[in-house]
């Protein structure tokens, strides 16, 4: 599928929300008011999370996928989801340029990673489709807390 075919894709599903608004019981169609103002809470999250990824390195499943399902109150499917779509290249560039200016990148690791998370991203996507919600949230909260608890309590580095 082409970039081109994706963007109108996502712009044919906006206006079929906005449809829904007028005909909430239209087929097939989530009966969701479109309102313009959700926009500007998604920018503000973003804006928010990049400023914190720009700092500590992260932000995609750490803090956006929460705050899609707390703040925003979607699944945790359509959080992932909106995630993923939200840190497709190249928006992490500038972040990526800041670090790399200041020698703080091993580019060829980098390379090697993005082509790992490129194959392990459609096989653990395909794989969260199967998976309940519950398990998919509860994988995530583990995770974290694992993690955490190794930022927090581990030697390593100064």
């Amino acid at each position: 599928m082409k970039v081109q075919e994706v963007i109108l894709r996502a712009m044919a599903r906006e206006m079929t929300w906005w449809q829904a608004a007028e005909n909430p019981t239209a087929s097939g169609v989530r009966s969701l008011i479109y309102d313009a103002s959700m926009n500007w809470l998604y920018l503000l999250l973003g804006l928010l999370v990049g400023m914190i990824s720009g700092v500590v390195g992260t932000g995609g499943g750490v803090l956006i996928v929460p705050a899609l399902v707390f703040l925003f109150h979607m699944s945790q499917r359509e959080a992932q989801g909106t995630s993923l779509g939200a840190l497709l290249a190249p928006i992490g560039i500038l972040a990526f340029w800041e670090y790399y200016k200041a020698g703080q990148v091993n580019v060829a690791a980098a390379l090697l990673i993005a082509l790992g998370f490129a194959i392990g991203g459609y096989f653990g996507g395909f794989w969260a489709q199967h998976l309940p919600e519950a398990a998919l949230r509860r994988i995530l909260g583990m995770l974290m807390l694992v993690i955490g608890a190794q930022m927090l309590l581990g030697r390593k580095g100064s």
